[in-house]
């Protein structure tokens, strides 16, 4: 079969359009987060200022200190606003639970509704994220096919294509899971990992198209490396979660003593206790998928290879990571293991991935090296 030049060079393109179209949903994404950022602030003040005004005068304080009372400013007269006040001022605020995830409107609320289902809130620069990722991911889809088609063979024989596939998939994964829950807050780390394994694909294992190599010549390419492929891409997502989760449980520990909210950003967010369950439930998805991964890596390996297991080093990260996600649900479900120490296993499991997939391909010699570099 021959190589066509011409579908190779949309492909490419099409590869290059797809990851200018991620960075600019990126940009909307974090865009979205700074405005709401912004709106909780003054959301706070205003419910500061109507909590001062709600108070009796100070004994003893004259006109002048009753009006920079009633205004929010601190004993130093310097126009801010004292942790303290703002701690009441957020605890006292009424929240209206008819209107889960309203965060311009409810500012007494901490923490976006952990149900995660769309409250109709506006959010503009979210919907143009998400428009944008759509189209992207059209774009890539396109380039993804369309180096399938030019090698005639399926686009998973290298690190360039594995990388790019990946991407493809983790953005599709996160569409797909906004059809049932609204998991815009998770979006710039999405997006913004997509452009990072586009960027590392075209600049880090950029490489021609071309045949496969014999030993991949093999229906179980197909079988193996797809669902290797779809696990990959839901580790992602956990991954990003488990990074949200952190961040939210050091905010959520720092409230709770009393401190001053600065990631207001983070209203967009679940609480942590809900991002790790919903983290649970897909890393539950993407351990089943890997089990087969590992699985059917060892019958391909026993018809290529004659043998089921051989301790190559692919191999030997492989089932690595799957011990260490196999720990992160056993740790969980039985000993109790939630919170920070469950995301920081999701975490590390997620680091062996990108280990086994990096390192390993590219400064370890073995029977699966095929990189293409």
């Amino acid at each position: 079969m021959t190589i066509n030049e011409s579908l190779a060079q949309w492909s490419e393109l099409s590869m290059l359009l797809a990851a200018v179209t991620y960075l600019v949903a990126f940009i909307a994404f974090t865009w979205d987060i700074a405005s709401h950022s912004k709106a909780a602030r003054r959301a706070d003040a205003a419910g500061r200022r109507a909590e001062s005004a709600k108070r009796p005068a100070m004994a003893g304080a004259g006109p002048a200190a009753e009006r920079g009372s009633a205004a929010g400013f601190d004993d130093a007269g310097s126009g801010t606003l004292s942790g303290t006040e703002d701690d009441a001022a957020q605890d006292s605020w009424p929240v209206d639970s008819s209107m889960p995830g309203d965060l311009d409107r409810v500012s007494g609320r901490r923490t976006a509704d952990d149900s995660m289902v769309y409250s109709g809130a506006r959010r503009p620069a979210a919907n143009v994220a998400v428009a944008v990722m759509v189209i992207g991911v059209l774009i890539h889809l396109a380039g993804v096919l369309t180096r399938g088609l030019a090698a005639s063979r399926v686009p998973w024989g290298n690190m360039y294509e594995f990388c790019t596939t990946g991407a493809l998939v983790v953005s599709v994964v996160f569409l797909i899971a906004l059809i049932f829950r609204d998991l815009r807050f998770v979006g710039t780390l999405v997006s913004g990992l997509a452009v990072v394994m586009m960027v590392a694909a075209t600049i880090g294992f950029p490489t021609p198209v071309g045949h496969l190599q014999p030993a991949l010549q093999s229906y179980w390419l197909v079988i193996h490396v797809s669902v290797a492929v779809m696990a990959s891409g839901v580790f992602t997502i956990t991954f990003a979660l488990a990074v949200l989760q952190l961040m939210q449980t050091r905010r959520e520990r720092r409230l709770a003593e009393g401190g001053a909210d600065r990631m207001p950003f983070m209203r967009l967010v679940p609480s942590a206790r809900a991002l790790e369950n919903f983290a649970f439930r897909l890393n539950t998805v993407g351990f089943v998928m890997w089990t087969f991964t590992l699985a059917m890596g060892a019958i391909w390996a026993e018809q290529a290879w004659g043998r089921y297991w051989g301790w190559d080093t692919k191999e030997v990260w492989t089932f690595v990571i799957w011990v260490v996600y196999a720990a992160y649900l056993h740790a969980r479900a039985t000993r109790g293991w939630t919170g920070p120490r469950s995301a920081w296993l999701s975490i590390i499991g997620y680091l062996c991935i990108i280990f086994n997939f990096t390192v390993v391909n590219v400064f370890f010699s073995g029977l699966h090296s095929y990189s293409g570099l």
